[in-house]
């Protein structure tokens, strides 16, 4: 008789389509908060989204207070100041607005509200033991999914690493999924984002947690952001291209929530702590080195993902495909245009030992397809300088 590897699947309530935004004050009210902390950043409040949930939660008679002191790159001090601002306002709930920073900040609040410790004392899996809050998230970039996914990621800043927290105990309540909050980033945001959710897909597909149903979410996932992500850089109001974008943003963060990831992560977290460089943008200057690194490992999973880059892959030995993916995914990426290398955003090669050490040690790596050591790590580095 055949057997099946146990897989478990986590994902929270989520809601897709214009306009979902302003349910935040419903299911606010639905579960019994009188009193929101709103977490986001400067760029979201100055985009006009704060002030439009905002008056949406004062006709369900919700009252709020706003934290909008979070870093691209969340650090540990953020965490801890909105959790004494949660507490001195007394609030029972947590809304984020913003990308994964913002909510990535917001999980890390319900974290040491509920347990009354450090945000550090959680680095890993499974270290949250307390429920968090109730957590509401309005995701307002198509990439991270950090508003679907058992994962929150914030810099230590004495260590200048990003640290990785892993737990189902960490996953939203509910994501009000919609594309209009995503007109407010530019074309190189949302291309980074886009490529960001790419990475998720591909990663999630490859990883040696992955099963059916974790598959069947990244390739429609993969499809989905080939297809829409030029024309949403391309056309920033198009919103079929933004609505498309938002599903397969969610189809990618549903994929490596309970996939996990890969070595592109762990070297993107360790460039984002060290060098407080843009998380999706690392992602995109990293995927086809990593891709390389992998690829005689799983040379029939990334057959899959050719197919659907239209590669015509058939007769062609496993250094030929390779080759023809890594062109493909290359020329994507600029073709929204994202062209730099590591080394335009000021990385060195004296940067790549400390680089090296710290994704090494990242958890993402521990689902790679292929292990890899410091060296190894660094040797990729080194190529995508």
């Amino acid at each position: 008789m055949q057997t099946f590897e146990m897989r478990k699947f986590v994902a929270p309530e989520f809601i897709v389509g214009s306009n979902v935004r302003f349910l935040s004050g419903q299911y606010a009210r639905n579960f019994g908060i009188r009193k929101l902390l709103i977490v986001t950043d400067r760029g979201v409040q100055n985009a006009g989204w704060i002030k439009e949930i905002c008056d949406s939660l004062a006709q369900e008679k919700v009252e709020y207070v706003v934290y909008d002191k979070v870093s691209e790159n969340p650090r540990d001090y953020e965490v801890m100041e909105g959790r004494d601002f949660y507490r001195s306002n007394q609030c029972q709930g947590l809304l984020a607005v913003g990308g994964g920073s913002a909510i990535d900040c917001a999980k890390g609040i319900g974290i040491v509200v509920s347990s009354g410790k450090h945000i550090l004392e959680f680095e890993g899996v499974d270290k949250v033991i307390e429920a968090i809050p109730p957590l509401i998230c309005i995701p307002t970039t198509s990439g991270t999914s950090s508003d679907v996914s058992q994962f929150t990621i914030i810099r230590d800043m004495k260590r200048q690493v990003k640290i990785a927290i892993i737990s189902k105990a960490i996953v939203p309540d509910v994501s009000l999924i919609d594309p209009m909050v995503t007109t407010s980033m530019d074309p190189y945001v949302t291309a980074c984002t886009g490529i960001d959710a790419l990475t998720h897909a591909i990663e999630a597909f490859s990883s040696n947690g992955s099963s059916v149903v974790t598959d069947n979410h990244a390739m429609n996932a993969l499809k989905i952001i080939k297809d829409n992500l030029k024309q949403a850089v391309d056309h920033p109001h198009d919103m079929e291209a933004r609505y498309n974008m938002m599903v397969g943003s969610l189809e990618a963060g549903l994929a490596f929530s309970n996939a996990s990831l890969g070595a592109v992560h762990a070297m993107a977290h360790s460039l984002g702590g060290y060098k407080d460089l843009a998380h999706g943008e690392c992602n995109a200057l990293l995927l086809t080195h990593v891709i390389s690194y992998n690829f005689d490992n799983i040379p029939e999973r990334f057959d899959i993902v050719g197919k659907i880059f239209g590669l015509e892959l058939k007769g062609m030995t496993v250094k030929e495909k390779k080759k023809e993916l890594l062109k493909s995914i290359g020329k994507f990426r600029k073709s929204v245009g994202i062209h730099n290398k590591l080394g335009d955003l000021g990385i060195s090669g004296s940067d790549l030992p400390i680089l090296s050490k710290n994704a090494a040690m990242d958890p993402c790596l521990i689902t790679n397809p292929r292990s890899a050591s410091k060296e190894d790590i660094e040797s990729i580095f080194s190529e995508a300088l």
